[in-house]
């Protein structure tokens, strides 16, 4: 047992039937009719490979896309197909989630089987509306169609879904009630790499923070900094840009507009609060890039506001920043510098992120388009630790304690205490 959760060293697999919930989810592209991405693929691996190699009767589950916008919203049996290439044995696959075909393949398994259920958002219990309006208790999930038709041909519960440990949705916080459950190796690994970083991170610490997700950054802040677990700052993004508006400077109109357009205003009282305590802390970009003409283009922050669109950190900043990483003991990124996807506006981003690999610092990056661009630079295995989560990642390092964490740690606690399912 660790930090009071049940490991896969706690249980016996040999025979038993185990229900392992993984986050497979990966950017599909229509075009090719295949995944782009297969990191979180990937990450899986080794506890899938335990549980069959121990002689479990292995059932996978995972979802697949946002079912709100229903980007990237489609079937796991590509991920079936890649789970056989990688782990070089079948992965059955049949598209039903926890009706009668799926119910009769799962009491058919024999040890060492591998059998992926279809996407669990195909379920209606387990869409982001059912979460976010009914908010049902964990309790009150159990008696959900997807876990009382799955619990009952399951002996053990293994979440592997670090990445989703954030959500509360039937498959993530509803079998641990109902089963002797575990965390899987992935998840071991970044709860372990997270919590260490929030309780005893080598200094100087130093928090990279860009992209344009910055709700997440404002969730991160407070705690780090208040707790002295972040010793440095370094704004980039939209978050930098944001900081600007918070010291009273305008950005100009091109900027500013996508700044009201994603709502992102709303956190300018907030990163007031944050300059008033921490200012020390939060080290701004001094100048910034914009494309003109189809190539790269530099202003101070000081000649603000611009009529073009921020686009990237200078120059100078990069340089700075640098600097401020070489001497760094621990580095955590999340989210590019700016829009890395084009040449003209990729520096900042990718010197930034080489100069971290380059150092010596322990280095944990997590959030989709971060390891986009790591796996663009072809640099991921030069940082100590990649984190599958973004969401997740953010909340637990908010000092949130997340739903799935609960549950598992509840499961624990009857296990313990030897208590009937």
């Amino acid at each position: 047992m660790k930090y009071g959760i049940n490991t896969l060293d706690d249980f016996d697999f040999k025979g038993k039937t185990v229900i392992c919930r993984l986050d497979l989810n990966s950017p599909y592209d229509s075009q090719i009719d295949n995944l782009k991405d297969i990191t979180r693929i990937e990450a899986a691996i080794p506890t899938i490979k335990e549980l069959s190699g121990k002689g479990a009767k292995l059932v996978l589950l995972s979802h697949q896309g946002g079912d709100l916008e229903y980007k990237n919203f489609v079937s796991t049996k590509y991920h079936a197909k890649v789970l056989s290439g990688l782990l070089g044995s079948s992965v059955d696959f049949i598209d039903d989630v926890c009706g009668p075909a799926a119910r009769d393949a799962i009491r058919n398994l024999r040890p060492g089987d591998i059998l992926m259920l279809d996407n669990v958002r195909y379920m209606a219990e387990e869409m982001t509306l059912f979460e976010t309006k009914l908010k049902l208790s964990a309790e009150e999930q159990t008696g959900t169609y997807v876990v009382s038709k799955l619990a009952s041909y399951g002996d053990i519960y293994v979440c592997d879904a670090f990445a989703a440990a954030h959500r509360s949705q039937p498959t993530l916080v509803g079998f641990e009630l109902l089963l002797p459950s575990a965390m899987g190796r992935l998840f071991e690994k970044e709860y372990e790499v997270l919590a260490g970083i929030m309780s005893e991170p080598s200094h100087p610490c130093v928090f990279c923070l860009g992209g344009a997700k910055i709700e997440d950054a404002f969730e991160m802040m407070p705690k780090v900094l208040s707790d002295s677990v972040a010793d440095t700052i370094l704004a980039s993004g939209l978050l930098g840009q944001l900081f600007y508006m918070a010291k009273g400077a305008s950005l100009g109109k091109t900027s500013e507009d996508i700044i009201y357009k994603k709502k992102l205003d709303e956190y300018i009282p907030r990163a007031e609060e944050l300059l008033g305590a921490y200012s020390e802390k939060i080290v701004l970009p001094s100048d910034f890039a914009y494309v003109k003409d189809g190539k790269r283009a530099e202003f101070l922050a000081g000649d603000l506001p611009s009529e073009h669109m921020i686009a990237d950190i200078g120059s100078r900043t990069i340089n700075a920043y640098k600097d401020i990483i070489s001497n760094a003991a621990t580095v955590f990124v999340n989210g590019p510098c700016g829009i890395f996807e084009d040449s003209p506006t990729e520096a900042g981003t990718k010197e930034l992120l080489t100069c971290i690999a380059e150092s010596g610092a322990f280095s944990v990056i997590g959030g989709g388009d971060s390891i986009a661009a790591i796996n663009k630079y072809g640099i991921s295995q030069d940082f100590s630790y990649v984190c599958t989560g973004g969401g997740a990642m953010v909340r637990f390092l908010s000092g949130e304690e997340l739903p799935v964490v609960a549950a598992l740690k509840y499961s624990a606690i009857k296990v313990r205490l030897n208590k009937n399912y």
